[in-house]
């Protein structure tokens, strides 16, 4: 039975996909397969479901531009609320039906004789003229390398897997890791268990949330003069993008935000012992800062230790530390975050045999995030350097999906059906983000974090303004790419 074939795969069905189909579809493009391998749509926000999940950017931010919703309850959307926006725009822009749920893909290798893409899934074979690639970045979680671990006869998960049916009441509790997730779920955990200690190898640096409900009066405003949604959207837009000084502009831009943290420390930490130990070593943007009004005072309560000296050993009912204190434990979370190249992209094959992670692994690399050489017809959202460190990733993701989609109607206008990325023009991108990287303090500040490469180098945050990356892909650059019929 042949493979069925379809003019267009879309690959996740989270913000990039969701937003991908829907501005296809304005466009004119109709023929179009959404492969997503969990039986929901929303991408992470489908997937993590663990306790006080939430976005660290404003919701009317952290949305996309063309569906405003004036009815976020508070000003930082939780998971609940998100994947309901999600599914809400996904609806009334008729996107279900391109969805296939429950369908994982196992490969894809472009065929250079029939210029196409050979699709396989969980659920049969595709094929497509075009591939691109909308699967998350936080997407596969990322597990520690301990000693023993295998032994422990306790309950164990990570966060992006929060084991629900496990009930923490009185439990002995270990978090390991202090990311952004970790900081989300220890203050919702805290006074349910009889001890949690949270193992931390660096102090993340914590500045004020300053979350609250929104009032029936601002969402009634919101609904009805369109002009102040956008008011209050350019207002966040314009605050969060003002931490590109302190991440590539000069590092001493950072005294105002690492005060701010400090602050934060000495009123939410009494015990100065405590405080010292949560301290970070590090300039602020080094890697993520994290906004949180709860984390600190939880760290703060009776039952609650932080450790810094670091796992040794885990025993089948501890924790035994590189001081040698065994810890007695009954459950053990991983807040360890999530792997640098999830495994999907070993399964995307260009023309040379290569795989995209194999480049990836090589040496972060794409054109503006949206295009990788070697790839034929292949385009991505939040490829390496499409990225912000200092912007809500839907800005980024909607700049790559204009980009995309304007890339695919200039070939139809021109009847030309194949198209790839020159690789003079991907290596010139490379090195300019190598260059601009340099004094950044991703890599001057400090720290090791997913912002770096194992070598020290940028892991593919964009460098600069995210209103200079909009400018810049505002419309395809045809002249830096190989098209032909």
């Amino acid at each position: 039975m042949p493979a069925q074939h379809t003019h267009i795969v879309v690959l996740g069905a989270g913000f990039g996909g969701i937003g991908l189909t829907i501005k296809l579809r304005a466009a004119g493009f109709d023929d179009i397969v959404v492969l997503e391998r969990a039986d929901d749509l929303g991408g992470t926000w489908q997937a993590n479901t663990y306790p006080g999940c939430a976005c660290d950017v404003p919701s009317q931010l952290y949305s996309y531009s063309f569906a405003p919703n004036p009815e976020w309850s508070r000003t930082y959307g939780k998971q609940p609320e998100i994947l309901d926006y999600l599914r809400t725009v996904a609806e009334s822009n008729d996107v279900i039906r391109h969805v296939r749920l429950g369908t994982e893909l196992l490969a894809a290798r472009w065929d250079d004789e029939q210029s196409l893409w050979r699709i396989e899934t969980s659920r049969g074979e595709l094929t497509a003229d075009y591939f691109l690639s909308a699967a998350g970045i936080f997407a596969e979680a990322k597990y520690p390398s301990l000693p023993g671990l295998e032994t422990f006869e306790g309950t164990a998960f990570h966060s992006l897997h929060w084991d629900h049916d496990h009930d923490l009441s009185g439990k002995r509790v270990a978090v390991i890791g202090t990311g952004a997730s970790a900081v989300q779920f220890v203050p919702e955990i805290q006074p349910k268990v009889a001890a949690l200690t949270v193992f931390q190898r660096s102090a993340p640096w914590i500045v004020p949330r300053m979350d609250r409900p929104t009032i029936g009066l601002e969402r009634r405003l919101l609904r009805q003069i369109p002009l102040a949604q956008k008011a209050v959207r350019g207002t966040w837009y314009s605050l969060i993008e003002g931490f590109g000084l302190v991440g590539f502009v000069d590092n001493r831009f950072r005294h105002p935000f690492e005060l701010l943290g400090r602050i934060q420390l000495r009123r939410q930490i009494r015990d100065p012992k405590l405080r010292a130990k949560v301290t970070p070593d590090y300039m602020i943007g080094c890697k993520r800062a994290i906004f949180s009004d709860a984390y600190l005072p939880a760290l703060d309560q009776d039952n609650v230790e932080v450790v810094t000296d670091g796992i040794a050993e885990v025993r089948a009912h501890s924790i035994v530390t590189h001081a040698g204190v065994e810890i007695p434990v009954d459950t053990i979370i991983y807040g360890t975050g999530f792997t640098s190249t999830p495994s999907v992209f070993d399964r995307i094959v260009g023309h040379d045999g290569r795989s995209i992670a194999q480049l990836f692994r090589q040496r972060p690399q794409t054109y503006l995030g949206a295009a990788v050489a070697g790839f034929p017809n292949f385009f991505c959202t939040l490829g390496p350097f499409g990225a912000a460190g200092n912007q809500s990733a839907v800005f980024m993701i909607e700049s790559q999906i204009a980009y995309i989609v304007d890339a695919l109607s200039t070939l139809r206008a021109r009847g030309e059906t194949r198209i790839e990325v020159r690789a003079q023009v991907q290596r010139d991108f490379v090195e300019e983000m190598g260059r601009r990287s340099a004094e950044t303090v991703w890599l001057t500040g400090g720290c090791e974090s997913y912002y770096t490469t194992a070598e020290g180098g940028n892991a593919g945050l964009y460098p600069n303004w995210s209103f200079e990356y909009r400018w810049r892909t505002r419309r395809f650059d045809i002249g830096s790419y190989e098209v032909s019929a």
